[in-house]
């Protein structure tokens, strides 16, 4: 069965089946790549007892694979505009399936760091890809809106449900079961796309800037690595110095390289819309705070509380079932009144949230653990549509794939840096066989309440910038 060709000068015809069958395959594929990001926290006990990994090499675990993703989004997503959103859709399915099955196969730290990069390669092709396909699949403002909403709520039901599956997953079958999952699933994406994506393009090809890629690589790993290692070698060490001196002469390489390209990799000019930028920093405070406390949480879940992993991975459901009930009325909410309410209650959320974690400790009453957690719930529930609906609105389709790109680097960045700071604060406490961890952990739900309070103040300036 052949698939129509949409651009912007031939607006879909699809039916309303066919569109609704495209939006659950691009959620799909949206799901096992974002579960990908949390899953594996759950698992990091149990990987570190059976490749005898360190905290860094836990870390790296987790960072391989969103800094791949937040370094090579942009350059997935325009690529798609260029050559075509289904067949690079279909080829990071691909690519995706077969870093999965390395990672379960991972005899080492080292080996299972580098499969997570190839993992991420393929994801790269499919979380910005499957947006811009969703955007140019459903035309109508209203229909479009409804179905970002959705689009951005799978994000945030992925990452919330990451830890419960990997949590039974870990228990039963072993860690490398959460990574051999992904196998079957991606076979039933791969021969779904093949027969209902349609294939869709951006009018005028947008050319390659390997300038631009290699510089923004550098900018985060730079940044990411300097911070994972600063916990064992300190802030003053000369390599942790270098890489902060590296990653600024990479931020000043942007801003003078990239504005003289006709075709830049980050188009910074996007950056003039006030509404764009908000999501996008939105994005990193969003994800820095959830990834933050994903990460401390599945740890003192198991190695301070001694929980299973299975125990550990239910003990997130308060922050797993709010996102199936909150997310759909979040979409409609953005549609029908705008982003700015369901931010405020998001950034609410996780400020309340990193605030109550303060009062956790080895032996509180399992109750007020869950009761805390389901704060985090409401968060992730409030807080993907409007950013991913803020991100495209206003955009012409032809860039929807770049600009989804960089909504979606804003949150890959964002967890990246949760996950590095986090591991900083509270690394050597773990290593020490949970010694001081409470206290360590202070660090990191100040750092998180911060962030709430951001979002926020970001809300307000957006609600007071749309005024007339």
């Amino acid at each position: 069965m052949s698939s129509p060709v949409l651009s912007p000068a031939r607006p879909a015809t699809l039916s309303r089946r066919r569109r609704y069958l495209v939006l659950a395959i691009c959620c799909l594929s949206m799901v096992v790549v974002v579960m990908d990001i949390s899953v594996v926290n759950v698992a990091l006990p149990a990987i570190r007892h059976d490749l005898h990994a360190t905290e860094a090499g836990l870390q790296w675990t987790v960072d391989a694979y969103t800094l791949v993703l937040a370094g090579f989004l942009v350059l997935a997503g325009s690529t798609a505009d260029r050559v075509g959103r289904r067949r690079v859709f279909q080829l990071g399915l691909a690519v995706f399936g077969v870093g999965s099955l390395l990672c379960g196969l991972a005899p080492g730290t080292g080996w299972l760091v580098a499969a997570r990069a190839v993992q991420a390669v393929g994801g790269t092709m499919l979380n910005p890809v499957a947006m811009a396909i969703v955007a140019n699949t459903f035309t109508g403002a209203a229909e479009r809106a409804r179905a970002i909403g959705v689009f951005g709520s799978v994000s945030g039901l992925g990452l919330a449900l990451g830890p419960i599956l990997g949590g039974g997953l870990v228990d039963a079958f072993g860690w490398r079961a959460v990574f051999w999952l992904n196998v079957p699933v991606v076979a039933v994406a791969l021969l779904a796309a093949a027969r209902y994506l349609p294939e869709s393009r951006a009018p005028r090809a947008r050319r390659f800037d390997p300038v631009g890629q290699l510089l923004m690589v550098v900018l985060l790993g730079s940044v990411v690595t300097a911070i994972i290692e600063s916990g064992s070698r300190g802030w003053g060490s000369p390599l942790i110095v270098g890489l902060l001196v590296v990653a600024a002469l990479a931020v000043a390489g942007i801003v003078r390289y990239e504005p003289r390209r006709a075709d830049p990799l980050l188009d910074l000019r996007l950056f003039r819309r006030v509404q764009f930028s908000s999501a996008i920093v939105l994005a990193v405070f969003a994800l820095c705070g959830f990834g933050a406390f994903l990460f401390v949480t599945t740890q003192y879940l198991q190695d301070v509380r001694g929980m299973s992993p299975v125990a550990a991975g239910l003990c997130l459901l308060p922050v797993g079932a709010p996102v199936l009930v909150i997310s759909p009325l979040t979409g409609r909410v953005v549609a029908r009144s705008g982003p700015v309410p369901p931010l405020l209650v998001a950034g609410s959320a996780l400020a309340l949230g990193g605030v109550a974690s303060l009062w956790l400790r080895p032996g509180t009453p399992l109750l007020a653990v869950l009761a805390v957690y389901l704060l985090f719930g409401v968060f992730l529930g409030t807080v993907n549509p409007p950013i991913s609906n803020t991100a495209i609105a206003g955009m012409p389709r032809s860039m929807a794939g770049l600009a989804g790109a960089l909504a979606s680097t804003g949150r890959q960045t964002g967890t990246t840096l949760g996950v590095a700071v986090s591991g900083a604060l509270v690394g050597p406490a773990l290593a020490a066989g949970g010694t001081g961890f409470t206290g360590a952990a202070h660090a990191v739900w100040w750092i998180v309440a911060a962030l709430g309070a951001g979002i926020i103040a970001l809300a307000l300036l957006g609600a007071r910038t749309a005024r007339p």
